[in-house]
C-alpha cells in the first residue's frame, strides 16, 4: 500500500508538471499557428517562386525529420557551439517550428478550398488585394482548417511528452523521477494517463464550441 504522504507528493510533482505542459502548448500553439499562418499566404499568394521553393523544402524537412532530433539539434547541437537555449525555449521553439510546417499545410488546403472567383469579384468590386486575402479569403479559410487545426492541437498536447528527453520540466519529466524515487510505476503512469485525458478533453471542447460559432457564422 502506498501511503497518503508519497502520493501526494506523487500528484504535486505531476501538477506542477501538468502547469508546464499546459504552458508548453499554448505558447508552441501559438508559435505554429502565427508562423504557418505567415508561411502559407506567401506560399499561396506571393508571386516569387523562389520563396514557394523555400517554404516548401522548410514543410518537407520539418514534417519528415523526427521532432526528437530537432530538438537535441536546438538544446544540444545549439550549445555545443556557444549558443545555449533553455530547455523550455528549446522545447517550445522545436515544437513551434515543427508546427508551422504542419499548420502552414492545414492554412494553405483551406485557402486551396475556396472558389477563384470569390477573390476577382472582390477586387472587381474595388477591395484591394490585402483587403480581399484578409477580410474575404482568410475568414473562409480559417473556417475550412479549423477542425484539421483542432486535431494538430491535440496532438501537439500530447507531442509534449518528447520534451522531457531535453529535461523540460513537464508531466513526463517528473513522472520518470518519481517512478525512480518511489518504484510505483503503475500508479504514476495511470496518473499521467489521467492527467493528459484532463487537460486533453477540455481543448477538444473549446475547439468544438469554436466549430460550432464558425458554423453558424456560415449559415
Amino acid at each position: 500500500m502506498i501511503g497518503s504522504s508519497t502520493f501526494t507528493l506523487i500528484l504535486q510533482g505531476l501538477l506542477t508538471g501538468a502547469g508546464v505542459t499546459v504552458v508548453v502548448t499554448l505558447v508552441s500553439l501559438l508559435l505554429s499557428l502565427s508562423l504557418g499562418f505567415g508561411l502559407a499566404l506567401v506560399r499561396q499568394f506571393a508571386k516569387r517562386r523562389g520563396l514557394h521553393a523555400m517554404i516548401d523544402l522548410y514543410c518537407e524537412i520539418m514534417r519528415n525529420i523526427p521532432a526528437l532530433t530537432h530538438l537535441f539539434i536546438l538544446y544540444f547541437g545549439l550549445a555545443s557551439i556557444g549558443f545555449r537555449l533553455s530547455s523550455m525555449a528549446a522545447a517550445i521553439l522545436g515544437l513551434g517550428l515543427i508546427g508551422a510546417a504542419v499548420t502552414c499545410d492545414l492554412f494553405r488546403a483551406g485557402f486551396a478550398a475556396l472558389p477563384k472567383g470569390q477573390a476577382e469579384a472582390a477586387l472587381a468590386v474595388g477591395f484591394t488585394p490585402s483587403q480581399t486575402i484578409l477580410d474575404i479569403l482568410t475568414p473562409q479559410a480559417m473556417r475550412l482548417a479549423l477542425p484539421s487545426l483542432g486535431n494538430y492541437a491535440v496532438q501537439l498536447l500530447k507531442d509534449t511528452s518528447i520534451v522531457s528527453a531535453i529535461a523540460a520540466p513537464e508531466i513526463m519529466f517528473y513522472a520518470r523521477s518519481l517512478v525512480t524515487s518511489s518504484f510505483q510505476t503503475t500508479l504514476i503512469y495511470t496518473m499521467v494517463a489521467v492527467l493528459y485525458l484532463a487537460l486533453a478533453l477540455p481543448l477538444m471542447q473549446a475547439i468544438r464550441v469554436l466549430e460550432t460559432r464558425y458554423g453558424k457564422l456560415k449559415a
